[in-house]
């Protein structure tokens, strides 16, 4: 949650608080040594601080003696009490002259170790509660108990009671799409509660009610029900899980069964089936996929059960990594099960699947592109033979294909496969046939990106099984961040380990886009764009704007209007957005990143951005005409820093004034010197790079830096020179599980929010303004990259009603489904600082 960095020493010049706003927060001190205790937030809690109970088994009559307060959670290893968390609120700051002290220095702060457990406030009402039922616990998940955020006391639990689930069903062209609602709207046991769900269980997506046992299977079963909603268009409520049908001698539960559209569910009606199992435990490796043939001792189970229902013509099995399709047809009285390469949607006869203008292209579902492009991967690297990087580049080659392909009319598309292409020799051909001849287009138009003698080398085999995986998605339409995520985790996977390059974290490239809100009209850059991160956050909420609407919405466009204002977003991305990047292999990564997102090309140069404007790299030329000093509206960027790449190279020095040696002087300033330090690590000399880049006056950015920039006291100068050059917009710390799971980088960061001032500005004697100051404490993931989610002080996770809409085709037909259902809610503060900023926003303005 949000709160003021501040040291004891700069408190004083603070703006104050609304008086009840302070009173709530006690005095922040910071931990000196290990065996001093925080001091007590309250009266009440005083015992829980000094002394915390021992965990052990309770009568009925103990608990509900024990109703005013909560134990704390449990550790393996020797901990502190600490004070509860403060209310999340912003607060104002004054800016000191840049003679004074820099007030920068004031973001310093203690941070909360890993071995600190937090204090749950004790509830202050007397009332019994009748205990809830006993859960199963582990100390890793009693270390995501959250306290309340806020410092008043607990209210008593509320009495549990019945519930319905609302769940609507709706399209908006036919209304014989409208679920019959059978398996809904049922009531929830007694003693359910549909606000939380229990430690261990998960929120059943068909039911929307039933609370199941959160198995490895059972998570590859809801991911699986999502998409098929969302992909193939078939209605929830013509879906039923854990449906009892008679194979043979006994009784069968399907794992998912879907039935005739609109009809009653029986067996008699089942057109669908899916068989799901738990997925390997491979983590982000990668690993073999198996094809038909491998599989079939596995895809027995299915041809079982679609051999006893004689109405069902399709089925999956799945792993959630491995996806295998079987439909079934008779043969002189003989059930004969072919392999397809993926259903077609619903009401959709597959013989039509095999000419292009009737392949039906869909919008992703997000967990199954990210599946996809695992899978597409895996299959390249393990039975090809080739080395990693050598599969991501023939599979990133693939996906500039996939991209062209889409600007082509719908009769002229080259990048599809009939759903029984890839298990014949003839269409494995057709389909390497046209995919090559695409590639020497995509070659001919991204020169800066490919040298010419590039090749795709993939066997038949496996061009046809990337395509059959890729060619039934429409990306154009997908959203971006859907792409982007896709994308992000394949790369990073990549790229990360071999050239020490990783990515900034989805919701910090998020979070920065909104506090700098970039228009439609305004040039975005960064000069480090790695692999494009901000650039793709900076596309997604511009986007947005020119779509006047959110991504999920009631309202559907005709493709003449999608048309139009998609129009409108390639030229801003042609005209508006720039990158560039030392490294020649994250500018063709990046190159693609913005091509899933926009289908354009964008403007990255390979080039030195601290040599910049000079340099003899190839793109130096085109950078100096389109990115000049000074011209830049909005930038973005998280710049390599480190001790271990300092910049030695004089020529490079020389053009920098944080480069120089600075030397205090009486009143508190800085005064430059003529001598330059021997080597200055990059993250300084990028500060200054990036101001000079902004437009004097309007310019703004925002950047990632460590936090010894801000806090250290051999770093003052460099605070000094910022407020002297800027206006502080906003400082918000980071926590360091943003760059553990995907870098494994160990370090605090903060994001630093800055606008360049106009020469006479620096002339002007200085003003206190208000700055924005915020502490991320949690992100939505722990250090191993598990989700976290929000939780009640007993240990529940929350539940919070979400609006689900669903688009897919059918024929020729655009078909939207909505549907409210409870779901659990990440525990991320990045969010609710966006919230916050943009309150301060507003009052500022007042």
């Amino acid at each position: 949650m949000s709160r003021k960095r501040e040291t004891s020493k700069e408190s004083e010049q603070l703006a104050l608080l609304k008086p009840e706003e302070v009173a709530v927060e006690p005095a922040k001190q910071k931990r000196k040594t290990k065996q001093k205790a925080a001091p007590p937030p309250s009266s009440e809690a005083e015992s829980v601080v000094a002394e915390p109970p021992k965990r052990k088994r309770k009568t009925k009559q103990e608990a509900e003696q024990k109703t005013e307060q909560l134990p704390l959670p449990e550790s393996e290893e020797e901990v502190e009490p600490v004070k509860p968390k403060r209310k999340t609120r912003q607060k104002a700051a004054q800016v000191l002259l840049p003679e004074s002290e820099a007030v920068l220095e004031s973001t310093q702060r203690t941070r909360k170790t890993k071995q600190e457990t937090e204090q749950l406030p004790p509830q202050e009402s007397e009332a019994v509660v009748e205990p809830a039922k006993p859960k199963r616990k582990t100390r890793q998940k009693a270390a995501q108990v959250s306290p309340p955020e806020s410092e008043a006391a607990v209210e008593p639990t509320k009495p549990k009671r019945k519930t319905k689930q609302k769940t609507a069903l709706e399209d908006s062209q036919d209304s014989s799409f409208i679920s019959n609602g059978s398996g809904l709207d049922e009531e929830s046991d007694e003693g359910e509660d549909d606000t939380t769900i229990a430690d261990g269980y998960i929120l059943d997506f068909i039911s929307g009610e039933k609370r199941l046992k959160e198995t490895p299977k059972e998570q590859v079963r809801q991911r699986i029900a999502l998409a098929i909603c969302h992909e193939y268009g078939v209605a929830v409520g013509d879906m039923e899980g854990d449906f009892a049908v008679k194979v043979g001698k006994r009784r069968k539960k399907l794992d998912i069964a879907i039935f005739k559209q609109g009809t009653k569910h029986e067996a008699a009606n089942i057109t669908h089936v899916v068989v799901c199992r738990p997925e390997p435990k491979v983590g982000k490796k990668s690993v073999r996929v198996r094809d038909h043939e491998q599989a079939s001792k596995d895809l027995k189970e299915l041809e079982e059960v679609m051999g006893e229902i004689e109405s069902c013509q399709h089925g999956m099995w799945t792993n959630g990594l491995e996806c295998f399709y079987l439909t079934k047809k008779k043969v002189d009285e003989k059930l004969i099960f072919e392999p397809i390469a993926d259903w077609a949607p619903i009401d959709v006869p597959i013989e039509q699947e095999n000419s292009i203008p009737m392949v039906q292209l869909r919008y992703a579902d997000a967990e199954m592109l990210r599946t996809a492009f695992r899978r597409c991967h895996n299959f390249i690297h393990g039975n090809e033979g080739l080395p990693k990087d050598a599969a991501f580049w023939q599979f990133l080659f693939l996906i500039f294909c996939k991209m062209h392909d889409e600007r082509s009319p719908r009769e002229e598309r080259r990048f599809w496969a009939g759903p029984r292409d890839q298990f014949e020799e003839e269409g494995r051909k057709a389909i390497q046939a046209r995919i090559k001849a695409l590639f020497e287009e995509v070659k001919q138009i991204y020169k800066k990106l490919f040298r010419g003698t590039e090749e795709i080398s993939l066997s038949e085999r496996a061009l046809a099984f990337v395509v059959s995986e890729l060619g039934k998605f429409e990306f154009t339409r997908t959203e971006i961040d859907v792409k982007g995520a896709a994308y992000q985790e394949l790369v990073g996977a990549n790229l990360r380990g071999d050239r020490g390059q990783y990515f900034t974290p989805r919701g910090v490239t998020k979070l920065v886009a909104r506090m700098l809100d970039p228009k439609e009209d305004e040039t975005v850059f960064d000069p480090a764009t790695g692999t494009g991160g901000f650039l793709v956050a900076a596309l997604d909420h511009v986007f947005r704007k020119i779509k006047h609407k959110p991504t999920r919405t009631e309202e559907i466009e005709s493709s003449e209007e999608f048309a139009n204002y998609y129009a409108q977003f390639r030229h801003y991305v042609r005209t508006k957005v720039f990158g560039a990047e030392f490294d020649q292999f994250l500018v063709r990564t990046a190159q693609m990143n913005l091509a899933m997102a926009s289908n354009e090309h964008g403007n990255l140069f390979n080039i030195n951005s601290l040599e910049f404007p000079a340099g003899a790299m190839a793109d130096v030329k085109d950078a100096v005409e389109k990115v000049k000093l000074g011209s830049i509206d909005v930038l973005m960027t998280n710049p390599p820093f480190g001790a271990d790449i300092p910049i030695t190279d004089p020529k490079i020095l020389k053009q920098y004034d944080l480069a120089h040696i600075w030397v205090r002087q009486s009143d508190g300033s800085f005064r430059k010197t003529d001598k330059i330090q021997n080597s200055v690590a990059p993250e300084i000399l990028f500060i200054e790079r990036c101001v000079q880049w902004l437009k004097p006056g309007t310019g703004r950015m925002g950047i990632v830096l460590p936090d010894g920039i801000l806090g250290n006291p051999g770093a003052e100068y460099i605070r000094w020179w910022i407020l002297r050059e800027t206006q502080v917009l906003a400082s918000i710390d980071l926590p360091v599980e943003i760059f553990i799971v995907d870098a494994n980088v160990n370090i605090l960061t903060s994001l630093l929010f800055l606008r360049r001032k106009a020469p006479d500005e620096k002339k002007q004697a200085e003003k206190p303004y208000a700055i924005f100051m915020a502490v991320a404490e949690k992100v939505g993931f722990d250090r191993r990259g598990n989700k976290l989610y929000k939780r009640k002080p007993s240990g529940e996770e929350v539940l919070e009603p979400e609006e689900l809409v669903f688009q897919s085709k059918v024929g020729n037909r655009l078909i939207v489904r909505k549907m409210q259902l409870n779901r659990p809610v990440l525990d991320d503060d990045l969010p609710v600082i966006g919230d916050k900023y943009d309150q301060f926003l507003q009052e500022q303005k007042q």
